[in-house]
């Protein structure tokens, strides 16, 4: 629960000791309404999109931003790049101070309609080989924010794959080529560590349901084949139909995101989504009060998670290492 003291109140308890609380002399009073354009690459009902945006208005707070008091948000949501341009255009329409997003498709269908809008970014991928940001530490646009994760993952998903499922012989790399361009850097090191583990990789683009529905027919028809989900938002929409296919046909599955496993997934490795919508608060606040988004460098994830769900892999006839659970952040019994 988030309490609020007034700036009157704090200055009686604390008197001249107030001045070393700079958050709350903030929030002053008679202050203008500022306006903050949100457009997420999930579902307003999503677990990401809830817990994603309790996180950033909870930043938002200690920054002394509060919604209705001193700023206005605008909500728009696109899961998996459905309807994005026209949220786009509605955010640009309404011209807000600054436009916090999600997910490379949503912050592309932003960029194409504005160069003047300060946008920041979380859960992207390739903020420089989309073209966002002309190099990491010196964005130099009207674009900044955090990226979600880094090539090398590629190659550490199918290490996971194989540590806790050592007879996966065969393994594909599951991602949809419209909302994750960047999938040839990922695959690149998927296919190398694929050679350094003795397993063959596969190739998987998706474009729809029925192409997720095929390309998990095919994986099974073999044995000891495995399955790695990238880490772009239709593969998220559309995780619990891999969830379930995966299930159908035994085979084991490596995510990038804790949801995946709660929803009966068996691994996930990736960042914590929470953390970034936390840090994007402090680079919204630093933009309201200022400072330009092309002098704020891009920054890389600080906070990875690893979640195991030991119910599926019991499903799926697998004995998680010791080692593997002791590195984990959380176990799903």
């Amino acid at each position: 629960m988030t309490i609020t003291i007034g700036r009157r109140e704090l200055l009686v308890a604390l008197g001249g000791a107030a001045t070393a609380w700079p958050i709350t002399a903030r929030a002053q009073q008679g202050e203008r309404m500022r306006r903050v354009g949100v457009l997420l690459g999930w579902a307003e009902d999503d677990p990401q999109s809830k817990i994603g945006l309790g996180e950033f208005r909870q930043g938002l707070e200690t920054l002394g931003w509060f919604e209705g008091r001193n700023v206005r948000i605008d909500y728009r949501f696109a899961p998996a790049g459905a309807e994005v341009e026209g949220g786009a255009r509605e955010l640009i329409a309404v011209q807000p101070d600054v436009i916090f997003t999600s997910t490379t498709s949503a912050t592309a269908a932003l960029q194409g309609q504005t160069q003047t809008i300060p946008i920041v970014f979380v859960v992207v991928a390739d903020p420089v080989g989309s073209k966002f940001v002309a190099n990491l530490a010196h964005p130099g646009g009207n674009i900044t924010g955090f990226t979600n994760i880094e090539p090398s993952m590629g190659g550490k998903w199918l290490e996971l794959l194989k540590e806790i499922a050592p007879q996966v012989t065969r393994a594909a790399l599951l991602f949809s080529p419209k909302t994750a361009p960047y999938a040839q850097d990922y695959l690149r090191q998927f296919e190398l560590a694929g050679r350094s583990f003795s397993v063959d990789t596969i190739a998987a683009p998706v474009r729809d349901r029925t192409e997720i529905e095929r390309a998990m027919e095919e994986l099974a028809r073999e044995p000891k084949g495995g399955l790695v989900a990238l880490n772009d938002s239709f593969m998220y929409v559309n995780r619990q139909l891999i969830i379930g296919l995966a299930a159908r046909y035994l085979v084991p599955t490596v995510a990038f995101n804790r949801v995946w496993t709660a929803d009966g997934g068996l691994i996930a490795y990736g960042i914590d989504n929470s953390d970034q919508y936390r840090r994007a608060a402090a680079y919204i606040d630093r933009i309201l009060r200022g400072e330009k988004p092309g002098n704020l460098p891009v920054q890389a994830p600080t906070k990875f998670e690893l979640v195991i769900n030991l119910q599926t892999a019991r499903m799926l006839g697998l004995t998680v290492p010791d080692k593997l659970l002791a590195a984990a952040d959380e176990v799903i019994e």
